[in-house]
């Protein structure tokens, strides 16, 4: 019998500050290292298949379930963005992380759900974080072992450490300097269409164009989805951002797509490649276009 966990009604749980000590996870793991590390205690392993349906079929053994709704709400004016701290917090104590947890993420969708956990997390300073390149997709295509039956998280408190998160959480002020004074690159992971927009979209109230300066880099590009669903090549992806004029790993990138979805994978894709000051604008478009002075351009030219 699968138990479904309602982040509704759960009782407060205390939040205290511990140190934590010991170098940062790579951003990812293969499959071959998840498979070897496994019974190690301090490793966590947080599904996040895009269907709850889909971790009761079967996942990886260990594995507690994690739904996107969980970490993410919508304000009164329509707008999804993320949880407060305090819930996020409850949170993952609920999923039995704890500080010291080596936590290893993985979806069946290239990272788009993983990401986003993977951004909270680097957000507020949990060093040991990683994603598993290729998911749930690559390691069924490998033939390793899967299991049904739902591991029951074991709740507890998660410890928040005393270091330092990441400045990753980009506000619409910001994104409004970056667009007018260009002090940084704003990147739009979402679809062609999207980007250039078009009257079809108009006429179904969704936003039609970027904002102006705003480099087109599509968020399902950085995926081989027929290749396991791995990301693709270091190289490749580094080729790609170069051609867009995005080379400077040290330069501020904000990533940002309709609603903060598909740029968390794009966040997490960046840091893979060694970028440093990335932001995730969580509002995306649809906080974006409800500012007054809000400006959009069409057509391929940022």
């Amino acid at each position: 019998m699968i138990m479904r966990i309602n982040f509704l009604k759960v009782i407060s749980l205390l939040v205290f500050v511990t140190p934590l000590t010991g170098l940062a996870a790579p951003v990812l793991v293969d499959t071959a290292w998840v498979a070897k590390h496994m019974d190690d205690p301090k490793l966590l392993l947080v599904d996040m298949a895009v269907e709850d349906t889909q971790y009761q079929r079967f996942h990886l053994s260990g594995a507690v379930y994690l739904p996107y709704a969980a970490i993410v709400y919508t304000r009164k004016d329509g707008v999804s963005v993320r949880v407060p701290d305090q819930h996020l917090i409850k949170v993952l104590g609920l999923m039995g992380i704890t500080a010291d947890h080596h936590v290893v993420i993985y979806d069946d969708m290239g990272g788009l759900q993983a990401g986003r956990l993977f951004w909270e997390l680097e957000r507020i300073g949990h060093r040991q974080v990683s994603v598993m390149d290729g998911g749930l997709v690559r390691w069924v295509l490998e033939g390793r072992k899967v299991v049904a039956a739902p591991t029951l998280p074991k709740p507890n408190q998660y410890w928040r450490t005393k270091l330092a998160g990441r400045a990753n959480d980009a506000k619409l002020e910001e994104v409004v300097i970056a667009r007018d004074k260009r002090t940084a690159v704003l990147l739009d992971v979402r679809s062609k269409e999207e980007y250039l927009g078009n009257e079809n979209l108009k006429k179904h109230n969704k936003p039609s164009g970027h904002i102006p300066g705003a480099r087109w880099w599509p968020w399902d590009q950085s995926v081989g989805f027929n290749a396991g669903f791995k990301l693709k090549d270091r190289i490749d992806l580094l080729a790609s951002l170069a051609a867009i004029g995005v080379k400077d790993k040290s330069a501020p990138v904000i990533t940002y797509c309709r609603s903060g979805h598909r740029a968390a994978q794009s966040y997490l894709v960046l840091r893979h490649l060694g970028f440093t000051q990335v932001s995730l604008y969580d509002g995306s478009m649809a906080e974006y276009v409800r500012d007054p002075k809000a400006v959009l351009k069409t057509g391929a030219s940022p």
